[in-house]
């Protein structure tokens, strides 16, 4: 058994381009399991790094995201994001009758309609960019809007409130120390509001995807109103944040490695792949989200975990894991192997993961092929990138073509 290892503190705020953080490289280095301290929450954490101890812990019942609830656990915001009834900080059984419930509204019939509504939205967004004309900001025109259009279009979310929701999620994202009473503002108004919607979507409901899991069934289970609002809290937050910061960013790879996206626009059925190994490889966020606790002492990575420690993987590390990539540096569009985990990993591997592949696919998949000239309008040391919120992204990307 290895001593313990000394605690490093971690901001994890790290934001140069594209490139992958040190102070995460330097943690994966010294070894397959560290002691951190970050920016908020009370205590100490284990932050895990490797690929098959990242697999173990995100697998392992021994590991539970049910018992954070109620903890100051050591996190990147001041206010937590999660709410505590949320599908991601609860542990199997309850979890696995959620899942089933919720993976109902992302069956291949509903998941055909998502990408016609979102080829429609593309389509019209990519229309104004070209009548704007050149250079134009591609972030402004197609990463920022479409993920956040697409959502509200699948969850029916009237036009007029969509930018104060968007407001409140990006309220919850901040890092900054002022932000908590905003933050707890903002996560108390998106909750009144989805439980007001998904009430109305219960009494009359259409052919959205909140009255889609309104109305799911797996034998008698339905969710209850409150599985409800939260889970429909969570796909507005997750279903247009992380896309639009992901598409910003898979815009840049491309845009920065010419090659790679002529090769991908001459070949446009090696895309789904590239796709993955583009998901491998950016590192989307900045530092951890979620932890769990250990329920009794376990060995992991050569050091003892003791029961009641808190313990955060970083899928980011594990994509990088020279053990299971080849080459786990560069980014390969024609890679094959392992899975990536940037959509986590078990039991808590995103269920919005579908809706997502499906806009990206759809929205860079029709840039390349209407602007085969795209290319960055500035030098590429001169975008912009965001320091102030968990996620990593360009702030504008102006293009030309």
């Amino acid at each position: 058994m290895d001593p313990v290892p000394p605690t490093r503190n971690c901001p994890f705020d790290y934001a140069e381009a594209l490139e992958f953080d040190p102070q995460l490289r330097a943690l994966q280095n010294e070894g397959p399991v560290s002691r951190i301290r970050l920016p908020h929450g009370e205590g100490e954490a284990w932050l895990v790094t490797g690929y098959d101890d990242v697999r173990t812990v995100t697998t392992d019942r021994r590991f539970s995201r049910r018992a954070v609830v109620g903890r100051d656990f050591p996190r990147m915001t001041p206010e937590p994001i999660v709410q505590d009834e949320a599908i991601n900080v609860m542990d199997p059984p309850g979890s696995s009758r959620l899942r089933s419930l919720i993976s109902k509204g992302f069956a291949p019939r509903h998941m055909e309609r998502m990408r016609v509504r979102t080829q429609h939205v593309v389509d019209e967004l990519l229309d104004r960019m070209e009548a704007h004309g050149t250079p134009a900001d591609l972030f402004e025109h197609l990463a920022a809007p479409l993920p956040l259009t697409t959502i509200c279009e699948v969850l029916d979310i009237p036009e007029g409130d969509r930018a104060q929701l968007r407001a409140h999620a990006r309220t919850m994202m901040n890092t900054s120390v002022d932000n908590k009473d905003a933050a707890i503002r903002s996560k108390a108004d998106l909750r009144a509001y989805f439980a007001s919607l998904t009430a109305q979507r219960r009494a009359h409901p259409g052919d959205d995807l909140i009255s889609v899991l309104a109305t799911a069934r797996d034998g008698d289970e339905l969710l209850n109103d409150r599985e409800l609002t939260v889970m429909a809290m969570v796909l507005l937050i997750t279903g247009q944040d992380t896309t639009t910061y992901q598409l910003g960013n898979i815009s840049y790879a491309l845009l920065t490695r010419p090659d790679g996206m002529a090769m991908l626009r001459d070949n446009p059925e090696k895309f789904p792949q590239a796709l993955e190994e583009l998901l491998r490889f950016i590192p989307f966020r900045k530092g951890v989200g979620i932890p769990r606790v250990a329920t009794e002492d376990v060995e992991l990575g050569g050091v003892q975990i003791r029961e009641g420690d808190i313990v955060h993987v970083s899928y980011l590390t594990a994509n990088r894991d020279g053990r299971k990539f080849d080459r786990p540096d560069e980014l390969d569009l024609e890679r094959t192997g392992p899975s990536h985990m940037t959509f986590g990993w078990g039991g808590h591997h995103c269920l919005g993961a579908p809706l997502a592949a499906t806009e990206l696919e759809v929205a860079l998949g029709t840039l390349m092929k209407r602007f085969p000239g795209l290319k960055l309008a500035v030098p590429a040391e001169e975008v912009q990138w965001n320091k102030g919120s968990i996620w990593r992204y360009p702030l504008a990307l102006p293009v030309t073509w």
